[in-house]
């Protein structure tokens, strides 16, 4: 074997030994790290995309989608009909007043009057779920889980909080905070829609 030879065999077993950590490495965004899959209701989820969500200069949050497979449009992640998750790490200290206010204004620009009246229940029991809890401190992980013939359930650091809520269509009305046409981030849907 040349010297040539020699150096390129060593460069692709270097390519090759090194592919599998590329393969299952977590997307850091802002310091968090989003894993490539998790699991929810037993089904593994891909990490569609994930991003930070700024208000005016301040980062508030990192936040990753999770879906059975990956999707690049809003319609196709509203049909998904697995589990999803969206994943939320906070970068600074929010009021749950605040955070709630966040949730209800997004639902309120991005679903019409009448998708409202059909989930209001489910948009007050919501609401609740932040008066559980004065404060989310930086560091805090909310998770918000789809389950198909389950419902919404909300997490704070991995414990339930809130109720179930069954209702396709609030999930959906949750996502689109985000992916909807007016959302919270201009910048954070194309990042969630797996957009490099």
């Amino acid at each position: 074997m040349n010297r040539r030879t020699i150096l390129h065999t060593l460069i692709a077993s270097a390519i090759f030994a090194a592919a599998p950590s590329f393969a299952f490495a977590a997307v850091d965004v802002a310091g968090v790290k989003f894993d490539d899959t998790t699991t929810v209701a037993g089904q593994q989820l891909k990490l569609n995309g994930a991003g930070i969500r700024t208000k005016v200069i301040f980062k508030v949050y990192a936040a990753g989608l999770y879906l059975t497979e990956k999707k690049s449009t809003v319609p196709d992640v509203l049909a998904v009909a697995g589990p999803r998750r969206v994943a939320i790490t906070m970068l600074r200290e929010v009021s749950s007043e605040d955070f709630g206010k966040a949730f209800t204004d997004g639902i309120n620009a991005n679903t019409s009057k009448e998708e409202r009246n059909k989930i209001l229940p489910q948009i007050m029991k919501f609401g609740e779920v932040f008066a559980q809890t004065p404060t989310l401190k930086k560091g805090d992980q909310l998770s918000l889980d789809w389950t198909p013939n389950e419902g919404t359930q909300c997490y704070l650091n991995g414990k339930k909080i809130g109720e179930l809520m069954p209702d396709v269509a609030f999930y959906n009305a949750v996502l689109r905070i985000w992916l909807g046409d007016h959302p919270a981030d201009s910048s954070l849907k194309p990042a969630l829609l797996g957009e490099k």
